[in-house]
């Protein structure tokens, strides 16, 4: 079995690669996805957040409000510097144990299995399978890391992008997105930083079949790797 990393900053296309790996037969985890998981209420996680943040975090539903914790996670303008720490504390220890049991459960049916975590932390966390605790749990976690790079406004604008159609957003919604991702942003370490550790870089400022062209190379070695 292999266990990749994929990791890139908000915006970069993690899962749009993830999608394309996926369709060549990788089993892909996403971070993100295990997370909202664990976070829905009558899991310990969502338990624990709401102790650690109050219940200003709740909707009305009784699910977390995303928002709100997003609000208070990243900080504001209005709400101070963020608390993105504690929130890691709380969910990353749990997603990372949660990984490790889906990895070992695809490893016992499928021994030759290419396993790709998508995650935007994988080198910022401080959270990992290590037994002195470091923060370079990522290197006994994965055997091959892939990065995936765009200019920042790049980025930006397809963040923005996601809320739908951003052309039709007033200047003040636009304006409050654009902040929102750079303090999202700010939060993750450098591509700079990042291309030093990873075992392939993928550059995501072309198309779709830019992208596809270098995933399609980096799966072949990835697949004669295993």
């Amino acid at each position: 079995m292999l266990r990749v990393g994929l990791t890139g900053g908000l915006g970069s296309g993690k899962s749009t690669a993830a999608r394309m790996f996926a369709a060549h037969g990788a089993h892909v985890l996403s971070s993100d996805e295990i997370g909202r998981a664990l976070m829905q209420p009558g899991q310990p996680v969502y338990a624990a957040i709401v102790a650690h943040f109050g219940n200003s975090v709740v909707a009305l539903d009784g699910s977390l409000d995303r928002a709100a914790l997003a609000r208070i996670a990243f900080g504001t303008r209005e709400g101070g510097g963020g608390r993105i720490d504690e929130l890691n504390a709380i969910v990353h220890p749990a997603v990372i144990a949660r990984q490790a049991a889906s990895i070992d459960e695809i490893a016992a049916r499928d021994p030759d299995a290419v396993v790709i975590v998508e995650s935007a932390l994988i080198f910022e966390t401080k959270y990992g399978e290590t037994e002195d605790g470091g923060s370079d749990g990522w290197h006994r976690r994965f055997d091959k890391i892939i990065l995936i790079t765009a200019p920042e406004e790049l980025r930006i604008a397809r963040f923005i992008a996601r809320t739908g159609n951003a052309n039709a957003l007033a200047e003040a919604a636009r304006s409050e997105l654009e902040a929102d991702a750079r303090r999202r942003i700010a939060q993750q370490t450098g591509d700079e930083s990042k291309i030093t550790h990873a075992d392939y870089v993928l550059e995501n400022d072309g198309s779709l079949d830019d992208l596809a062209s270098q995933v399609d190379a980096v799966w072949r070695e990835l697949a004669s790797a295993v």
